[in-house]
């Protein structure tokens, strides 16, 4: 068994290794090589030995292992050095940013300009996001939703129908070397001029044990709200997305006991004259997805250290309560595939006369305080 480069396997390829992922499905979600096919290593045992193979996993070490395994038995079998991460650096410094860039601007403009180019507008008009005179930081964490969305801005940028002005900034809270080079990479093959900023926030939380992810996205939003404000900026732009939404409305009724959603915007309780807002908040996840890889884009998925720890096997909770939801969801839309689009509406269409308790603004309004100053009505 021997380790090879991207480079390598392509050359074997020519050759007929194939490509095996080893991740698991929720990594293989953020996108596979080109030709990979993934397989559990309990599987590995059913290939054909006279066909030579090239495995890989999210930083080589399970396919190190997995591939001297299969030589030990005869068979022909590498390891892709440094894994999935190191690939796709490698795989990205190989293209022709111009090309690259050019590609994914103009499939916006055509292949998915009905699915995210005009809901990224629809939401724009429909919560009057963007007004003349914002000054907008759009906040790149590295994953292939802050990415679409700064190529959206861009792309409004050109129309230009009033005066508005977008800056594009990235904080790093202590990614790997890797994974900061990964998001530079593609900023400068997508064309987008980052501005990058450092924290310490991965640190401070990595020995919280009680809501890390909670406490590290509130501290993520206290530096990005600071940092845009020193750039002149008014608003933060984050990329949530429909599908964040709905998971959102499920997760506080089901683990929170409230009904609640993720808001389209929000003016900043800490940083006075500072607004957050949603762009794309009516963009299907599964159109985003389809956007990165017709692209042959890859890009990050958390990073984080509690990640990076899932990834390598190191984490008994990989699953996380948003994955349960997203697969909750999945099995109720095989039964109702209007689902996912009541569950958006049914923060829409809240119903004060049938609901118990409320609050506004963090007073309680309980259903008892008004019901015998109202007219009778019918039994529902």
């Amino acid at each position: 068994m021997s380790e090879i480069t991207w480079t390598q396997y392509r050359l074997l390829q020519e050759k007929g290794c194939r490509l095996i992922d080893l991740r698991t499905p929720g990594e293989t979600a953020y996108g596979m090589l080109k030709g990979a096919r993934r397989m559990a290593e309990e599987d590995l045992a059913a290939l054909d030995p006279a066909v030579p193979v090239c495995l890989y996993c999210a930083h080589g070490e399970k396919s190190r292992a997995a591939a001297e395994a299969l030589t030990s038995g005869g068979m022909e079998a590498y390891s892709l050095r440094g894994g999935w991460a190191e690939a796709i650096l490698e795989d990205m410094r190989s293209r022709n940013p111009q090309e690259t860039c050019e590609r994914a601007e103009m499939s916006l403009r055509k292949r998915f300009r009905k699915t995210i180019w005009c809901n990224f507008t629809k939401a724009i008009r429909t919560y009057d996001l963007v007004k003349p005179g914002d000054c907008i930081a759009v906040c790149i964490s590295g994953g292939k939703d802050s990415m679409v969305m700064a190529k959206l801005f861009q792309e409004l940028k050109l129309h230009n129908k009033f005066p508005f002005d977008v800056k594009f900034m990235v904080m790093d809270p202590g990614y790997t070397p890797e994974n900061r080079a990964l998001i530079e990479e593609n900023a400068r093959h997508l064309g987008i001029p980052v501005q990058v900023f450092t924290s310490d926030i991965f640190d401070s939380v990595f020995d919280v044990e009680k809501n890390p992810c909670y406490l590290c996205a509130r501290m993520r939003r206290g530096h990005l709200y600071k940092f845009a404000k020193s750039l002149g900026c008014n608003k933060i732009a984050l990329g949530h997305h429909y599908d964040d939404v709905i998971e959102t409305i499920l997760m506080g009724m089901l683990y929170g006991g409230q009904m609640q959603t993720m808001m389209p915007k929000l003016h900043s309780t800490n940083f006075e004259g500072m607004e957050l807002i949603r762009p794309m908040y009516l963009i299907r996840e599964s159109e985003i997805k389809a956007w990165r890889d017709y692209n042959e884009l890859h890009f990050l998925q958390c990073a984080c250290k509690f990640t990076e720890a899932a990834v390598t096997g190191q984490d008994d909770h990989s699953l996380s309560k948003r994955a349960e939801i997203k697969g909750l969801i999945a099995e109720m839309k095989k039964v109702n595939p209007a689902v996912e689009c009541n569950i958006f509406k049914s923060v829409e269409n809240v119903c004060l006369d049938t609901v118990i308790c409320y609050k506004e603004k963090g007073v309680k309004h309980h259903f008892l305080d008004t019901y015998d100053r109202k007219a009778p009505e019918e039994d529902a």
